[in-house]
């Protein structure tokens, strides 16, 4: 190194023209990861409530049916005709399941998984704590509506 050099390594040395670029360029890649995980695992939240309202909202149409066999009907036809309107849910990957409390026998429960592996959440990088690929709620409601 030659004596020219040294004075403009010192002047190098104490800029601070680029300290905002070399800090976004340090910090950024926490920042996005941290704004995508929160995007994906809000939508993961959306979906999980949506299949709950989706429970509550088949059980009280399911209310109506005299029978065992025709509350099940009745669920079951909500959850394929409305479960698409529903936020973050593909209706294709619903299962319904009715049947009566074994807890009270004057209440019946509707249960609802849901193959949540088409929402983004899975997209993030390996090695993240994950929640379940399957979300499953249920919703019990006294038979009668009383």
């Amino acid at each position: 190194m030659n004596r020219r050099s040294l004075p403009i390594l010192r002047r190098f040395a104490r800029s601070t023209a680029a300290t905002s670029a070399v800090e976004f360029a340090l910090l950024s890649p926490l920042y996005f990861l941290l704004m995508f995980g929160m995007a994906a695992y809000g939508i993961y939240f959306g979906a999980g409530h949506s299949v709950q309202q989706l429970a509550a909202d088949a059980a009280r149409v399911a209310v109506a049916g005299l029978s065992s066999q025709e509350r099940q009907t009745l669920a079951t036809d909500y959850v394929a005709r409305n479960a698409s309107t529903y936020a973050f849910v593909d209706g294709r990957r619903i299962a319904v399941e009715v049947a009566d409390s074994p807890v009270d026998p004057n209440q019946f429960v509707i249960g609802l998984t849901y193959d949540a592996r088409g929402l983004p959440i899975w997209n993030l990088f390996e090695g993240l704590p994950l929640p379940e690929m399957t979300i499953a709620r249920r919703s019990t409601i006294r038979i009668g509506g009383i």
